[in-house]
């Protein structure tokens, strides 16, 4: 049975996810280009998985960008689209 984290890099690598208008305002904010936090799910390390997060289940992951820097992303669950979504982007010196 795969996790959460796998099922979320599973969907995103089949091009099965969207990003969110918060996420979409926090990429551009913090000059993240939307591929590279989506390509950098696959390398990304798992944080914490919260299965019981409203209104879906989320994880959070450690990412890092082509020049090193690393900042978490914020993936949620669409269990009825299935289909993973973009919630948020931040550098942790910024949390």
């Amino acid at each position: 049975m795969a996790t959460l984290f796998q099922t979320v890099q599973q969907l995103v690598e089949s091009e099965r996810y969207v990003i969110g208008l918060h996420a979409s305002e926090r990429l551009e904010e913090r000059g993240i280009v939307e591929w590279q936090a989506v390509a950098g799910l696959d390398d990304g390390r798992l944080i914490v998985e919260r299965l019981d997060a409203h209104p879906n289940p989320v994880v959070e992951v450690r990412q890092w960008l082509p020049d090193g820097a690393e900042f978490k992303a914020v993936w949620s669950l669409l269990p009825q689209n299935n289909a993973a979504k973009l919630v948020t982007v931040h550098f942790f010196d910024q949390v």
